[in-house]
């Protein structure tokens, strides 16, 4: 396992904070911000690529943080 595939781990469990913090909180934008952290950081851990080119593939597919 390389360091971006490690580091997808964290943003799985990081985005999945958010999500459920949106949740708690009732902010639907937080919670959207937390599954599209989630995703990316899936996406990271599988493939081992990084953020940044993960969130650029996105954004072209018309998916944005």
């Amino acid at each position: 396992m390389n360091s971006d595939q490690m580091k997808g781990k964290f943003k799985q469990l990081s985005g999945e904070i958010k999500r459920k913090w949106g949740q708690v909180t009732d902010d639907d934008l937080t919670q959207a911000q937390g599954s599209m952290e989630k995703l990316v950081g899936k996406i990271q851990e599988r493939s081992g690529d990084r953020r940044e080119a993960i969130e650029k593939w996105l954004k072209s597919q018309g998916m944005s943080e």
